[in-house]
């Protein structure tokens, strides 16, 4: 997937425009970023469109992730965003479900499994069937 469907699939779902999906795009993966080891930080940087990249940056010399439940996730991404709760909530699950959407081989599934279970509010649209973008 490329850099301008990855943000328009993103706006569209969380009901913004470009510029404002972007920020929410970077809060998002920088958020995920802390989460996930750094390999796996790393794996998913390749898989996805090259301005996104630098969102995923991994903490010089730690190859773990910090330990952080969905409450601190969503409360980070809305400190970095500006973003309110529902804004937030919103922005998650339409960034995780285009991730889902443009990535490949299994590192969607290698992602959520180093998340814990009060993630799945935001992570189980993207794993529901039909959650592809509709076109008119």
């Amino acid at each position: 997937m490329n850099y301008d469907t990855f943000v328009g699939q993103v706006a569209q779902r969380a009901g913004v425009g470009p510029d404002r999906a972007v920020e929410l795009i970077r809060a998002t993966l920088a958020t995920l970023a802390e989460r996930l080891t750094a390999g796996e930080v790393l794996d998913l940087a390749q898989q996805l469109p090259e301005p996104l990249r630098p969102a995923l940056r991994t903490r010089p010399g730690t190859e773990a992730a910090e330990r952080f439940g969905a409450g601190e996730f969503l409360g980070r991404v809305g400190r970095r965003s500006g973003a309110d709760e529902a804004g937030t909530r919103a922005a998650v699950r339409a960034v995780f479900t285009t991730v889902r959407e443009a990535i490949t081989g299994g590192e969607f599934d290698d992602v959520v499994v180093q998340l814990p279970r009060d993630y799945r509010e935001v992570v189980e649209p993207a794993l529901a069937p039909g959650t592809a973008l509709r076109r008119a």
